[in-house]
């Protein structure tokens, strides 16, 4: 039997609002109610099940802006709530903390951040048929608001479409294959051939027959022909990753290749023409190489048409709450539990942690607490024993900080992104920590 679609109530008196906030959602798998009427919208709580409440920006009260909230937590508690306020401010932010809003979006509505902002949500609640599927590219596509993933969003179609060569640049674990997959399913070659190559893990012995295929007799043993990677990958998408590894004679086959679009199998005279995109990755700083010779300038260029690069986790925190949700999602249908959330103790803890190994270490630290099992969230307890012990660490210079709070707001003249970027927290986490210090700029 199929699922029924979740519920999404959408209470905004003001009907060309209403009207605006629903359309990102229609034809979206959901199932939208437009409620008008503070009562009917109780009762409707009381009655059915929700999967989500959007709450319009007129409903918001300037002396006591989320007062709706709190009524709804009373008949549904655990309902994901959703605020599109029309003015952003900082006491809004922490009344919307304290009312335990679960998103945050402001009208006028930027295209798809409402529809993202209730997938992420009802995923983070538990619902399996909503949202990103494991293994879709990045998680869930590309998963994240920062400034820096906005940009890489909005850039992939066009690049997608170019069929030029592709660079993408990013420490290890940031995704960069799952981007070149994303990049290739958007792409006119979606529905051919996406072949991967190790480029580090090639010794120059077995090259030319692991990426050229070989020849009857070329070598003692080769009792036939076989094609290699590259002719795999004909008309479609060849991904080189850690190309930066390679060596000096691969770079010069693969600048070949690129060059003439033909391929020689090791022991003919032939050349035989294939049709691929190249999407490369490093995480080396390949401009750096190619001035000390250790990378050729000729393939760089080649290979630099198209760059995309994938900033390290801990340059966008703002982030950390998307991807946690969608991994807690993700684990979910994978072992069969509940969870539902990170409590804001444990929250707080991989905030403050720099995440060397970036998306993959994270993913890795969530499977490692889920193989445990917590009960529906996750505390600080269920985090392995280096989170915890780093925890405590940073307990003990807690007092110091409300301080340190109020010095990265001051010496940023109170941008809370800023602020927010020095202490290396997220903008909610930011305004938690003024809630809770009872933290508000003067005049």
């Amino acid at each position: 039997m199929d699922q029924a679609a979740p519920a999404i109530f959408i209470f905004e008196p003001a009907e060309s609002i209403r009207d605006a906030i629903s359309a990102p959602l229609l034809g979206c798998g959901f199932e939208v109610v437009r409620v008008t009427e503070k009562n009917l919208l109780i009762r409707l709580l009381d009655s059915r099940t929700a999967n989500a409440v959007v709450l319009g920006p007129s409903t918001i009260n300037p002396s006591y802006p989320f007062d709706l909230a709190y009524r709804i937590r009373e008949f549904a508690g655990a309902v994901p709530l959703i605020a599109v306020v029309a003015n952003s401010s900082e006491e809004l932010a922490i009344a919307a903390v304290q009312a335990r809003i679960n998103g945050y979006v402001k009208y006028p509505l930027e295209y798809g951040e409402l529809r993202r902002t209730v997938t992420r949500c009802i995923s983070a609640d538990g619902n399996p048929s909503i949202g990103p599927k494991p293994g879709d590219g990045l998680p869930g596509g590309i998963i994240g608001d920062s400034p820096a993933m906005r940009n890489i969003r909005g850039r992939i179609p066009r690049i997608a479409a170019s069929d030029s060569n592709v660079l993408i640049t990013g420490e290890t674990g940031t995704g960069k294959e799952l981007l070149a997959q994303v990049v290739r399913d958007q792409s006119p070659r979606r529905d051919q051939a996406f072949i991967a190559i190790n480029c580090a893990a090639i010794p120059d012995t077995l090259l030319e027959s692991e990426l050229f295929g070989y020849a009857k007799g070329a070598f003692t043993g080769a009792d036939g022909s076989r094609d290699g990677k590259l002719m795999a990958a004909d008309r479609g998408t060849v991904f080189l990753d850690e190309i930066g590894d390679m060596s000096a004679y691969g770079q010069a086959k693969i600048l070949r290749m690129i060059e003439t679009k033909e391929i020689q199998r090791l022991g003919s005279t032939r050349g035989t023409r294939v049709d691929v995109r190249i999407i490369a990755a490093t995480n080396h700083d390949l401009e750096q190489l190619a001035r000390e010779n250790k990378f050729r300038n000729d393939l760089f260029f080649r290979l630099n048409v198209a760059r995309i690069h994938l900033p390290p986790l801990r340059e966008r925190k703002e982030d950390l709450i998307s991807l946690i949700e969608y991994y807690i999602s993700y684990f979910n249908q994978r072992f069969g539990l509940r969870i539902r959330r990170v409590t804001e103790e444990a929250l707080e803890c991989l905030h403050d942690y720099d995440w060397p190994g970036n998306i993959r270490e994270l993913k890795h630290l969530l499977e490692s607490v889920f193989v445990d099992g917590p009960r529906e969230d996750i505390s600080l307890t269920d985090l392995p024993p280096q989170f915890r012990r780093r925890a405590i660490e940073l307990k003990s210079v807690s007092g110091n900080e409300r301080e340190r709070l109020m010095w990265a707001l001051s010496t940023t003249d109170w941008n809370k992104s800023k602020a927010a970027a020095k202490l290396s927290w997220s903008r909610m986490t930011l305004y938690r920590k003024m809630a809770r210090y009872n933290i508000m700029r003067a005049g």
